[in-house]
């Protein structure tokens, strides 16, 4: 299949650091190349991958200092798609929702992964506008505020196997959190945990700006530098070790979590996750075999030896059975063909178009016609 993958612009594909979204796409389009498929990825142009590369910015927007909008610079990405969209069997957009009014008339071969929360009232206008533009979820709990939403499917995030290696036996005797420092990613609960535990914590994590106040008010002054450490923003390399080396993931969510990546990385190492029943935690955690589910702090804290028991070879196993990007691809590549089945190729349109032109023209009418109809049966 010839496949287009639409990226966000703020981080490269993969990213450098922080991104989840961008780092999905990768794995998806460098598993699709794989298989054999033709993949073109529209990214920013710093981005690393074995598809055909469209860079539609020089570098990822995050990094750009210059970049005050960056709306401007998605609608020029959304125009050199909108060129090249007749060259495509399917358009797999990761952008939110931008691209609606334009790719309407594309709707029959094109989706739109959601990568982030639905539950705001703001969305329900578009959806209600453009009901015939298919959604793919990455999590059943995702989808929930949208009973009417135009799905076709969820797709669980997917890892590359050989991306982590399992840690069978951690070092560390550490608990880790991981991920973004905001008051719904809750590392405040984090703290507590690990305090009551009796038991180190190391947060690596970004700082947005909008969540700068929040750090240095709240989180940062719980911060001791001895029993609850501040490591930072990290990269896959560190992460790597970061998580392997840990006893536990802590994933004390307070939000309607789409899917949470980095349950999936900590159990790719082996490591088990304690978490709060939040979002697609339920779907995600095997509660008693890649971690435990608990819905409160003083739950937690009772839990947490059972999940510093657990086997991280089975942590491992159940990751290679779920989780990996072959399994991701597969399941976008049903949906990918699901909707190609409804909608006739591009050669087949311009034969059709040809044969209206020709018609109108009064030459070869019949014979165009009925090579269509054979193309279209």
């Amino acid at each position: 299949m010839k496949i287009a993958q639409i990226a966000p612009l703020f981080e490269s594909v993969p990213p450098r650091l922080y991104g989840g979204t961008e780092r999905v796409v990768s794995y998806l389009t460098e598993e699709l190349v794989k298989q054999g498929h033709e993949v073109t990825l529209f990214a920013s142009g710093d981005s690393m991958t074995s598809a055909e590369l469209v860079p539609c910015t020089p570098r990822a927007l995050r990094l750009d200092p210059d970049v005050r909008d960056p709306v401007p610079h998605m609608m020029v990405m959304l125009d050199k798609v909108r060129e090249r969209a007749d060259d495509f069997d399917i358009l797999h957009f990761h952008i939110d929702y931008l691209h609606f009014p334009l790719f309407r008339p594309h709707a029959g071969r094109s989706l739109r992964t959601l990568h982030g929360r639905q539950d705001l009232p703001d969305h329900m206008p578009l959806y209600l506008r453009f009901p015939r533009m298919p959604l793919v979820s990455i999590s059943d709990a995702q989808r929930s505020p949208l009973p009417s939403g135009n799905f076709i499917g969820t797709v669980h995030h997917g890892l590359p196997l050989e991306l982590h290696k399992p840690t069978l036996e951690p070092g560390g005797g550490y608990l880790a959190f991981l991920g973004r420092i905001s008051p719904e990613k809750r590392p405040d609960r984090a703290i507590e945990i690990a305090r009551r535990a009796g038991l180190p914590l190391k947060i690596a994590a970004k700082v947005d700006k909008v969540d700068e106040a929040y750090f240095r008010e709240v989180i940062e002054p719980m911060i001791d530098g001895r029993q609850i450490a501040f490591v930072g923003e990290i990269n896959e390399s560190t992460k790597d070790r970061f998580l392997g080396q840990a006893a536990a993931l802590l994933f004390p969510i307070d939000w309607p979590e789409p899917f949470g990546l980095v349950m999936i990385e900590a159990m790719a190492c082996g490591t088990p996750v304690l978490a709060f029943r939040c979002g697609s935690v339920p779907e995600i955690v095997d509660d008693g075999l890649t971690g435990r589910i608990v819905s409160s702090v003083d739950e937690a804290v009772a839990a947490l030896p059972d999940v510093l028991a657990l086997d991280r070879r089975a942590v491992r196993a159940r990751f290679e059975e779920r989780f990996s990007s072959a399994q991701m691809a597969k399941q976008y590549l049903k949906l990918y063909q699901k909707l190609g089945r409804g909608t006739a190729p591009a050669k087949l349109i311009s034969q059709v178009m040809a044969a209206h032109a020709a018609a109108a023209n009064g030459h070869g009418r019949d014979s165009i016609a009925l090579s269509a109809g054979r193309e279209l049966s």
